[in-house]
């Protein structure tokens, strides 16, 4: 293959209580890639369309993590990338995991597939870490495992793939306002109480029990954030409306997606992911906030091949 195009999904992290390790992917929502090989080496990148973002690899997200893959790989040849993007930055969704797991699937191909899923998600960190400021995997993993995903260390890096219930749904509302990861995790407390610690591990457990026995009730009862939510609801317009609002639809669960400001929920089948999507949006149509709603079932296949040659 001398080229190829590619759809990297949109992902939402934490879920409610697995903050930085439990993520999961959405199928209707996501940016697409064009990578081509090169007979000049390095990371060229030749086309943006959707947002403004940096064409120098060193400062696109993209082009850090497809650098830090070539500089392991050492290919005798280079990559083109066209980005266009569909997932606005800034939006929750992961945008920027999106353009660095998507850079490294697509060149990973265009070799051959030299390495696995858990090392292309290594070198995605590597681009993540210029949007956030961090390395974590919460976002890029289920963007290239697919499903539901635990990141169970960073160091080593170690993915779990959990299983995905078939009638299970998610909601998502963007409100078009921008929060940056960096910004929204500045404003975390450094400790927390070990009661709520303690109530939130308890709740990680239960979700991952829950997705492996397909019990929709005990994933709802999981389903809950007392340690994050608390502080990152406040940058969010009218967050405590839409919840309230959302509930009344009887999904399983709502809360922040990522850092915000998009928010999820998730559902036991599309009707009632639908009837979530009309509570959501009563809210934001009676403010002068522009926002956008998806309905997504959840996405087990995470990265997908449009075409090659």
């Amino acid at each position: 293959m001398k080229k190829i195009k590619i759809f990297s999904p949109a992902t939402v992290a934490n879920v409610s209580c697995g903050f930085d390790v439990l993520g999961f992917c959405l199928d209707t929502i996501g940016d697409e890639m064009i990578i081509r090989k090169t007979k000049t080496k390095g990371i060229t990148i030749t086309k943006i369309e959707g947002f403004d973002l940096p064409y120098e690899a060193e400062k696109n997200v993209a082009g850090v993590s497809a650098l830090a893959l070539i500089a392991d790989a050492k290919p005798d040849c280079g990559f083109e990338i066209e980005i266009y993007k569909n997932i606005k930055p800034g939006s929750g969704v992961g945008s920027s995991s999106a353009s660095a797991a998507g850079s490294v699937f697509a060149i990973n191909e265009l070799l051959g597939k030299p390495y696995n899923t858990t090392e292309l998600t290594y070198f995605a960190m590597k681009g993540e870490a210029l949007a956030s400021g961090s390395e974590h995997a919460d976002n890029i993993a289920p963007a290239l495992f697919g499903g539901f995903t635990l990141v169970k260390s960073c160091t080593p890096l170690k993915v779990l793939q959990l299983p995905t219930p078939s009638e299970l749904y998610a909601t998502i509302i963007h409100p078009e306002i921008e929060i940056k990861t960096a910004e929204a995790r500045a404003i975390l407390p450094e400790n927390v109480a070990l009661k709520s610690a303690i109530t939130q591990w308890a709740n990680v457990g239960s979700l991952v029990h829950a997705l492996h026995t397909n019990d929709y009730d005990l994933l709802s009862e999981s389903l809950n954030d007392g340690i994050i939510e608390p502080h990152r609801k406040q940058l969010i317009p009218y967050y405590d409306a839409i919840k309230s609002e959302s509930i009344k639809a009887d999904p399983l669960g709502c809360s922040i997606s990522g850092s915000g400001p998009s928010i999820f929920a998730l559902s036991k089948g599309e009707e009632t992911a639908k009837r979530v999507a009309e509570a959501m949006s009563s809210v934001y149509s009676k403010t002068d906030i522009n926002f956008n709603i998806y309905v997504s079932k959840i996405n087990t296949q995470g990265m997908r091949i449009m075409n090659n040659e």
